[in-house]
């Protein structure tokens, strides 16, 4: 179960790291990643980085103990981070979901995760499902700020 379960939530990440880089590729100008407009608040600039850090963070520190500090709420206030930056930092995230899922047994995905993140404990496993989730949703995000804006 562990290899079906690694597999697949490794396979989804990866495809939705890829669909976002090819998302940032696809605005027409760079500095349209970065463009609020009314009740968006989050550019797709933002998200990314956000979505970055949350992985590199989640999976690539906490789990993998990679040597990644993360700084969540410069994730929302950096502007103008160039697109090279931004798919540097995809590129990271993708080395975080590659490097530890495989690494984690059958143990780990049932024990509680090791950092409170929601006040109440959860396991390994329904932590990952819940980052594959959190990717999806500010995936499609960044879809329709680039339809809207970019």
């Amino acid at each position: 179960m562990k290899n079906l379960f690694i597999d697949s939530l490794q396979n989804v990440l990866l495809r939705d790291l890829n669909k976002l880089e090819s998302e940032l590729l696809l605005y027409s100008e760079e500095a349209s990643l970065w463009k609020v407009d009314k009740a968006i608040k989050n550019p797709a600039g933002n998200l990314c980085l956000h979505l970055c850090g949350n992985l590199q963070h989640y999976i690539g520190a906490v789990l993998g103990k990679f040597a990644y500090v993360r700084n969540r709420a410069n994730e929302f206030a950096m502007r103008n981070v160039s697109r090279e930056n931004l798919i540097k930092e995809i590129a990271f995230a993708k080395k975080a979901v590659t490097d530890t899922l495989p690494t984690l047994t059958e143990q780990q995905l049932q024990a509680n995760y090791p950092e409170d993140v929601f006040g109440k404990p959860m396991t390994t496993l329904f932590f990952l499902v819940h980052l594959s989730a959190h990717l999806s949703y500010h995936l499609g995000q960044v879809n329709y700020h680039r339809r809207l804006i970019g």
